[in-house]
């Protein structure tokens, strides 16, 4: 088992290598970014493992905010960037944004869930 994870561990690593020719130069805007967010996203199996990691998000934080049992909240962190990581290592093959541009990148998340819920971006973007 540590041998496996160990393994994956480089895998990833290997993955998440900077790609210096799609974030060479520093992003100013916003606007600009989403632009970037949306091409590092653009295989519909990357879409639906963000979709679905925030929408456990939102489960996990009205089913805390039902209960009180804050103890759940660590489950946040886990299904956002769990989902959205593993898609970027094993469907998109690239680093996730999140790495470079933390508050752009979870801005981003949620505005493509939302988009995709009200039908503005579609899971197959091609």
């Amino acid at each position: 088992m540590i041998r496996f994870f160990l393994k994956w561990l480089i895998y990833c690593f290997e993955i998440f290598k900077l790609n210096l020719n799609a974030m060479s130069e520093r992003i100013k805007t916003f606007a600009e970014f989403y632009q970037f967010y949306l091409t590092e996203h653009s295989k519909t199996g990357t879409r639906v493992f963000h979709f679905i990691g925030t929408l456990l998000v939102f489960f996990v934080i009205g089913y805390v905010i039902y209960s009180g049992k804050e103890r759940f909240l660590w489950y946040v962190p886990i299904f956002g960037y769990g989902f959205a990581w593993l898609s970027h290592v094993i469907i998109e093959k690239n680093k996730p944004a999140t790495f470079k541009y933390p508050l752009w990148s979870l801005i981003s998340d949620f505005r493509l869930f939302f988009e995709l819920l009200i039908g503005k971006q579609k899971f197959n973007s091609n």
